[in-house]
């Protein structure tokens, strides 16, 4: 039996602003599962191939699956649909399957509003996928199957959640040559990485409760660490695929402290000489373990520092104050830290434009060099969409399937047009202030990493401003 997975493309006015960066490592993940169960695979990564619709269904067509999965984000939710109607309609015999994080908190949505949907996959997929491959090829049913919705006899059936898989070790290393494409790191346009790049996870999960976040409950609160022995071992793997930059892209890389010195100490012993970035909370940082990644090859850290209201920050439940992301920038800065992004969230349902404009200061006063501000959005599996329902301000049932970007759609104190001004102005004085780019020169002139990063961008550099904008224009269309 053959299975065939698709990463569909969101539609080109999405509000999503990187849709090729990356590798799908979920779906990766669930190949390398199947593979080691004796089940054919292939992989499509529709935007990275830049493939149209006709383009993907020819591929399904010639790659002739038994299964077709489809990886469905809520940016490629209308779309996703779209290719599978058309995949089912000149194969009415092939099983079509939804999973992610879309489809795991819509799962009989998508099965009432789409009878050429045979399957939806909840949660994480890896073993779930083997199981479905293994009851048609036996021609059994589902109902033993945990962590699926299926139909059955003209009704839709969900089976209990299946157990979250604890030995993330066991897991076989993702094939990356299974999508056929090389990737980048991008920041707003501009590719950091120098070298051949990839993304990597370390860990998987969440145990914190941001309301605008869904992967709390997409992974039930619970954080599971790989081995740093197992981490070091898909290092050395990549390493000698010719990889020698990485993103890891885990929610919380920084969480245990101790395993990240563990992690830096066993690639300096190993003598790997390799770039890499993550993320970072702000309250799980110290100057210490800051210098020990950045001695082990640690050359981006992006913080989510969301906002600097405390008022905003505890509607987010995002357990941090401003003072702390202030304390994380200094003490990366010290550490030698070469790229430092804060990521900023603005227009909650009932922030004000002071505390819009405050978030946008305090991004100026923080000494980064890359802010990231994004409109607040909303979609199923977090609280803000669970509140925003129970006070009537979205319709759940007509909605679910839309990016909601709460300024626009939803009444707030500062409108859209607004909102989207404020950045433009903040974005476009903080890259053309000759004090910042200044301090950038310098910074640059003390970095190898940043000034390969530059010289193969230079050429870009106008279209940067560009770029910003249509980044918060996308949905004028």
């Amino acid at each position: 039996m053959k299975f065939s997975f698709i990463n569909p493309s969101p539609p080109s006015e999405s509000m999503y602003m990187v849709p090729t960066a990356w590798p799908p490592l979920g779906i990766l993940y669930c190949a390398g599962v199947l593979t080691a169960g004796g089940v054919e695979v292939s992989v499509l990564d529709q935007p990275a191939k830049r493939f149209s619709l006709d383009q993907a269904a020819n591929w399904v067509k010639k790659e002739d699956p038994d299964i077709v999965g489809f990886s469905v984000l809520l940016s490629a939710a209308k779309e996703a649909p779209k290719l599978a109607e058309r995949v089912k309609a000149e194969n009415p015999n092939i099983t079509v399957v939804f999973g992610s994080h879309h489809s795991t908190f819509n799962a009989e949505r998508i099965l009432e509003k789409y009878p050429f949907v045979d399957i939806v996959v909840r949660g994480e997929g890896e073993h779930t996928n083997l199981e479905i491959v293994q009851c048609l090829e036996k021609q059994r049913d589902l109902d033993k199957v945990e962590g699926v919705t299926f139909r059955k006899n003209g009704r839709i059936v969900s089976n209990p959640d299946k157990p979250l898989n604890k030995d993330v070790d066991a897991l076989p290393f993702p094939d990356r040559n299974l999508a056929g494409v090389g990737y980048d790191s991008v920041i707003f346009g501009a590719k950091i990485n120098t070298k051949k790049f990839t993304t990597i996870l370390s860990s998987r999960g969440c145990p914190f409760n941001c309301s605008f976040c869904g992967i709390r409950k997409f992974t039930r609160s619970a954080w599971r660490p790989r081995s740093v022995e197992n981490v070091m071992a898909e290092l050395e793997y990549l390493q000698s695929e010719g990889y020698e930059q990485f993103l890891f892209a885990d929610d919380n890389f920084t969480l245990d402290a101790q395993r990240v010195s563990k992690l830096c100490r066993s690639i300096k012993k190993a003598g790997m000489d390799i770039e890499w970035f993550c993320d970072s909370r702000v309250d799980h940082v110290s100057y210490d373990m800051f210098r020990e990644m950045v001695n082990a090859g640690c050359r981006c850290i992006f913080f989510g520092i969301e906002s600097g209201n405390q008022r905003i920050l505890d509607y987010y439940n995002k357990g941090i104050t401003p003072e702390q992301s202030e304390k994380a920038v200094r003490k990366a800065r010290k550490a030698g830290t070469d790229i430092i992004v804060g990521s900023f969230i603005v227009g909650a349902p009932d922030e004000t434009q002071r505390e819009v404009i405050n978030t946008l200061q305090f991004a100026n006063k923080l000494d980064i060099d890359v802010p990231d501000v994004n409109i607040l959005g909303a979609q199923t599996g977090t609280d803000i969409w669970n509140d925003l329902v129970a006070k009537g301000l979205l319709n759940e049932e007509e909605q679910w399937e839309d990016e909601i970007c709460i300024p626009r759609d939803v009444p707030t104190p500062v409108p859209y047009e607004e909102v989207r001004n404020l950045i433009f102005e903040y974005f476009r004085a903080f890259y053309l202030n000759p004090k910042q780019l200044l301090t950038e020169m310098l910074r640059t002139s003390k970095s190898s990493f940043r000034i390969g990063a530059a010289l193969q961008n230079i050429v870009g550099f106008p279209q940067l401003i560009e770029t910003l904008s249509k980044a918060i224009r996308r949905d004028e269309k």
